[in-house]
């Protein structure tokens, strides 16, 4: 039976296919709910209403458990980041209008912190597999390529640049618009579209390679 660590809390949409081709890009399934109610909730946490960060919580936690999963690779140690960060937005002083990249780019900045705690200590743990790491991104990718090539394709996104690999997950996974994923990474919105672009590229490339073998 596997253990709860193999499985990260997952989206059964499927990813849209033409980003590279069309200026506007394809636009990704809608968020749901808990975009529609942040600006509300972030107003009414400003006023230091407890409530307010107890719904927020509620409302992104299954996203941002499964966004700390693809960096740590354990569930238990992802839903202790996830309760870290809650409580970093719940003690901070100034929330941007702009809550969701903020909230990732927090998220991230703090996943990385123990990775890197993490690599000083020489804890002895390993880090997520391939098959750990990309299930959630190769699950929101099938649409790419064919039947044939579907069973490799974790081991095609572990193929790519860790950047292209971290917007693909931002994009695709969690629905963050290009704007949004600039924010996060700190770079511009031109390099965010470049590493979408040559990412899913390459991903079709090597499904192309595989397909005629």
């Amino acid at each position: 039976m596997s253990s709860a660590e193999d499985h990260p809390p997952s989206r059964n949409d499927s990813a849209p296919s033409d980003e590279p081709t069309a200026e506007g890009g394809s636009t990704p399934v809608s968020v749901g709910a808990n975009v529609d109610a942040t600006p509300s909730l972030i107003a009414r946490l400003r006023t230091k209403d407890p409530e307010a960060g107890a719904e927020l919580h509620r409302l992104y936690r299954e996203a941002l458990l499964r966004f700390c999963w693809g960096y740590l690779g354990r569930v238990e140690e992802a839903e202790d980041a996830v309760q870290d960060v809650s409580c970093k937005v719940l003690s901070a002083t100034d929330i941007p209008d702009a809550f969701r990249p903020w909230l990732y780019k927090i998220t991230r900045n703090h996943c990385l912190n123990l990775l890197r705690h993490r690599a000083r200590h020489n804890d002895g743990q390993a880090l997520p597999g391939v098959s750990q790491v990309y299930e959630a991104l190769t699950g929101q990718l099938t649409q790419l390529v064919r039947n044939e090539a579907r069973s490799n394709l974790a081991e095609m996104v572990q193929s790519l640049e860790e950047s292209q690999r971290e917007v693909l997950r931002l994009r695709y996974v969690e629905d963050l618009s290009r704007t949004e994923i600039a924010e996060v990474l700190d770079i511009p919105e031109s390099v965010v579209k470049s590493r979408i672009f040559e990412g899913l590229k390459k991903l079709r490339e090597h499904a192309s390679r595989l397909e005629e073998r």
